[in-house]
Parts: C-alpha cells; structure tokens; sequence
C-alpha cells in the first residue's frame, strides 16, 4: 500500500466508490499572524490492494467441530458480494436490518429452510443471538413454570449442560445418563419411566464430544407433553420430521454458517407463556412477534445461512445431502474398524455420529505425532475434545468426499509406518 503524503492522514478509499478530491488540512502548527493562512497539503487516496485469487493456495481440510467449513460454492458468492451487495453499492455487513435489502435476505432464508425442513406455518423460524447454550435457560423460561416437571435424556456433555440450566428454572428430572459409560449410548426408550406431568422431553440429538447420534425420536408419553431437541451439530444433515416436536435449536456454525446466530424452530401455540421473570432477549414470543428483529440480528452470518440454504437445496434436498454424509461417515468409520485395533472408536455402533467420529489411538502415545503429522497434509483440528482427549474429526456437510478419502489414506499411512 502506497504511502500518504501527509503523516497525520491515512485515507482507506473503497473500491467501489468514486475517489475524493484533495483534502485542505490545517497544518499541524500555523504561524502567528494577524491573519492566519491555511496551508494546502494534497492527500493520495489509497486503495486496498486487490483481492487475492480465489485459490491462493490449496485450501486444508478443516475437522473443526465449529466453526467449521463452509461450501467453495458459498464462500465464492459471499466474496463477489462482500463489497457490493446485489448492486446496492454497500456491503451486507453495512446494511440496516430495518433496510428493504436485509428483509429480502432473511426472507429468503427463513423461507429457503422452511423448503428444506417442511416447516408449516403451525411454527415461528427465529433467527437469534447468545449460542444455543442460551437456549438452554430459555427453553423452560418459555415451555413451563417453575413448579413444572421437565424430563432429560443426557447422551454427552451438551443434554448435561442443558439439563443442568434447566434446574434453575424448573423440576428438571434426570430420565437417563450416559454418563457411567462415558456417552457411548443411547437407552432403549420403551425401557424409559417417562414423568407423567412432564412439559417436555429434552433430547441432544447429536453430541458434538461424544460423537453419539440420536437415529430416531422418543415420543414424550404425556399427550400433553412436547419433544425439544438440540440439533446443534446435525442441523440440516438428514430430513428430520419437525412435526414430531414442539421446539428444535440450532447453532449455525455446524452445518449452516459462521457462528453468530441460533435457528429456533417452535410451535406457535407454544408461545406467549413465558415465566415472568424471563429476561425480554429470552422471549421466544418477542422474537415472533418481530420476525427475528427485536434487535440488531447478526446479518452477515444470517446471510450466509441463506446462501447454505439454498445450496442444500440445489444439492436436491435433505435426503440426498443424508446420502453424502452416510458415504463420508461410512469410508472413516470402516477404516477405523478393519485397522486391527490400531485406532479405535468407543461409541456403539448403532448411534455412531455422521457428523463427528471420535477415535483413539491403541498407542495412545502416538496421537500428538498423529494430529501434527496431519495438520503438515493439510489436515486441521483432529485433536479430541479437551475432555475426552484422543483424534476427533467433524466432517459436516461442507466437508468434501475427497477430505474424508485423504484423512482415511494418510490413517492408513501412519498405521503402516508404526506398526
């Protein structure tokens, strides 16, 4: 970047936007006379170097369990229109979310997931703020009262956190843990003794950590009770019937964004019984009622989920993203299991995750070389979790057959070289 001719003046001119006439500045110390004079000194408009090309270099495979990666498709579009969005001479990151650009962005979004999930109109689609650990107060602030009973299903440390929210503002009933087997199952529901008062029944349905995956639904055996699910981690990777349940939540930066924003999908006839001391921003009516601007959403990351929205459909849907990511989960999961021990997945195989498949190795000593050997091939973010250590590699949507075919080649590799 070519420098200014004044010292006290950097001026960052947009690209897109004409270049300004020369500045009269004052000088940083005028001369004493009965008529000051200003003193002209001319600034050189600067302009950001040009972006890179679209592949500077060969791009990692990111394993990350969130933020994670994002479609080349998306990432290309979102870049032609980072500066300039859709002729309006603004950035997206610029507009009002009061602006008639911004509505026309997150209409499109709600109604692009309404296409993919089959969401009627019994339901209100939220776009917010605060993570899904939020939703984890917000859920009983809104569904019950605080004498209310609340039932948990805990398969892995995200259904504990939330469970544990729950205490604080209901009789949260612990159904069932995983905890004793370190979450590497899920319970036959038939065996379950479900609370006859119960409002709800909170399910995780899939454990980012643990790698375990809820592959059907219970039914809350109070008729009067409704099934909430956090789908953080498997939003948008398979069809799911929303019908079945009263409020399902979703991180996006899984499956369908940046992170930044939660998707919340419950049933209206649900709202408008919130405790009273719920905070306003917990609210889940309020929000309704605004179409998800109560207040400044995050419309960059909003944006972007509408981008992934209409990706999935062009992919031809759910059910055939489902198929990707069942051929991707199965290529990892059977080199992990004709390895001959060498690596090792705990979690049964009948609720194995297609999103996240933890793994450790027999020679425990060898996970550090693993890992490090990996991020050199481009290959990043396979630690484990800090709690549960060992190899840990997230393959959501966006992560390409060919990522999962060269993690399953370099495994075979490394195995090869310690026997």
């Amino acid at each position: 970047m070519a420098a200014v001719s004044s010292p006290h003046f950097s001026l960052l001119q947009h690209p897109l936007r004409p270049s300004p006439k020369p500045l009269s500045l004052l000088p940083s110390k005028l001369p004493i006379l009965s008529k000051p004079r200003l003193s002209t000194v001319s600034c050189t408009a600067v302009r950001p170097a040009p972006a890179p090309p679209a592949v500077a270099k060969e791009r990692i495979f990111n394993f990350a369990a969130g933020p994670a990666t994002l479609p080349e498709s998306v990432l290309l579009k979102a870049q032609t229109e980072l500066y300039n969005y859709h002729g309006s001479g603004m950035s997206i990151m610029e507009m009002s979310h009061r602006g008639k650009e911004f509505d026309g962005v997150i209409k499109k979004a709600e109604s692009d997931l309404r296409r993919l999930l089959n969401i009627s109109d019994d339901y209100a689609v939220l776009f917010l703020q605060g993570g899904a650990t939020t939703q984890f107060a917000a859920i009983p602030l809104n569904l019950c009262a605080p004498e209310d009973v609340t039932d948990y299903i805990v398969t892995g440390s995200w259904g504990d956190k939330a469970f544990k929210e729950a205490k604080k503002y209901s009789k949260a009933n612990l159904l069932w843990s995983g905890k004793s087997d370190k979450y590497t199952t899920i319970p036959s529901f038939d065996g379950l003794q479900q609370s006859p008062n119960a409002k709800y029944l909170h399910i995780c349905a899939n454990e980012t950590i643990h790698g375990v995956e809820f592959k059907s639904y219970p039914t809350p055996s109070n008729a009067d009770a409704v099934l909430v699910a956090d789908m953080s981690s498997n939003f948008c990777s398979k069809p799911v019937d929303v019908s079945k349940f009263g409020l399902i939540y979703a991180g996006a930066q899984k499956n369908v964004g940046p992170s930044g924003v939660t998707i919340v999908i419950v049933r209206k006839d649900l709202l408008g019984n919130a405790q009273p001391t719920t905070p306003v921003m917990l609210d889940l009516k309020i929000h309704a009622d605004n179409a998800s601007l109560y207040n400044t959403p995050p419309c960059f990351t909003i944006y972007i989920c509408g981008l992934v929205f209409a990706d999935l459909l062009e992919q031809g849907g759910l059910a055939e993203v489902e198929k990707k990511n069942m051929k991707k989960a199965g290529l990892l999961y059977d080199a992990i299991d004709e390895s001959n021990g060498f690596y090792v997945c705990p979690v049964e195989k009948s609720v194995r995750s297609l999103m996240n498949v933890p793994f450790t190795l027999q020679k425990s000593d060898l996970e550090k070389k693993f890992i490090e050997e990996a991020s050199k091939e481009g290959m990043v973010q396979l630690k484990g979790h800090r709690s549960v250590g060992g190899v840990r590699a997230s393959i959501y949507n966006a992560m390409p057959l060919a990522g999962v075919e060269k993690l399953v080649a370099f495994m075979k590799d490394f195995q090869a070289r310690h026997p």
